[in-house]
């Protein structure tokens, strides 16, 4: 089968498809002491507070248990975990999850997103916060989501999408992929910062419509696939795996009490002469 990439090959950036993986886990792994900062850069400083309201807005318990795929430096699992105890960041740059231990301690995996390393219905809701646009393959990675999630888990992900029209998407990247990327490698000093939010925008600007994305939750067995939009370019898109079904056993036994109570309250039949 065809893997379903959430954009096509970037050969601005590697020469092949199949040298992505290395690019993008080297680039995030050299970038990762400033991705912090240069993510609060790209966002004036909103991103804690908007990540936050979205998960209020997902219902996320202090009971439940959370999966935070794609964590990088743990942004969208730091506030998970001011609302629950119960978080895992999962994350294949082993950069990225180091610079992360330095700002919460919340357990960390070092694995993809394409294969989970855990057992089937682990988790109530699953966050993917502003990287599927790094996937390999979306019908992977969801149908791996919605194995780990519990019946009635939602899947949450987090996503900027360039606007439709011709000038929004001209300003969008003369900001994100034009002012924004050559000003972090001046204050940092680091050029690598500067080419991850080239990349960050290029991987946003040839993305996969959204229709694509629902579509692929669609396929992997998510219910209410649906898309929120805020402020033209953030997306939000959930998803609910489905409630786990009665046993047979139960269901012949809902059969059967609901015969029985039809019987005791029928009305009697009438009485012939």
């Amino acid at each position: 089968m065809t893997p379903v990439s959430p954009h096509p090959p970037l050969t601005e950036f590697y020469r092949a498809p199949a040298e992505r993986e290395h690019f993008v886990r080297d680039l995030f792994d050299e970038s990762a002491p400033w991705y912090d900062w240069a993510i609060a850069f790209l966002s004036f400083g909103s991103g804690n507070w908007y990540r936050r309201q979205v998960l209020e807005r997902a219902g996320l318990k202090p009971a439940d248990h959370v999966l935070d795929i794609a964590t990088g430096t743990g942004v969208v699992a730091r506030q998970a975990n001011a609302i629950t105890p119960n978080v895992v960041g999962l994350d294949p740059s082993i950069g990225m999850l180091i610079a992360g231990r330095e700002k919460a301690r919340i357990d960390n995996v070092q694995a993809r997103s394409e294969r989970l390393p855990f057992r089937d219905r682990s988790f109530d809701l699953i966050t993917i916060g502003f990287a599927l646009r790094h996937f390999a393959d979306l019908d992977v990675a969801f149908a791996e989501c919605a194995r780990v999630l519990r019946p009635g888990g939602k899947l949450l992900i987090l996503e900027i999408t360039a606007p439709r029209s011709r000038a929004g998407r001209v300003a969008l990247g003369a900001y994100m992929g034009g002012f924004v990327p050559p000003v972090a490698s001046l204050l940092t000093r680091r050029a690598r910062v500067g080419k991850m939010l080239r990349y960050y925008w290029a991987t946003t600007r040839d993305c996969v419509p959204p229709d694509a994305i629902l579509s692929a939750m669609q396929r992997a067995g998510f219910g209410d696939a649906r898309r929120a939009i805020s402020l033209g370019i953030f997306s939000e898109y959930s998803g609910v795996t489905p409630p786990r079904p009665l046993p047979s056993a139960s269901r012949e036994g809902a059969r059967s009490e609901s015969a029985e109570i039809r019987a005791a309250t029928a009305p009697a039949p009438a009485e012939s002469d």
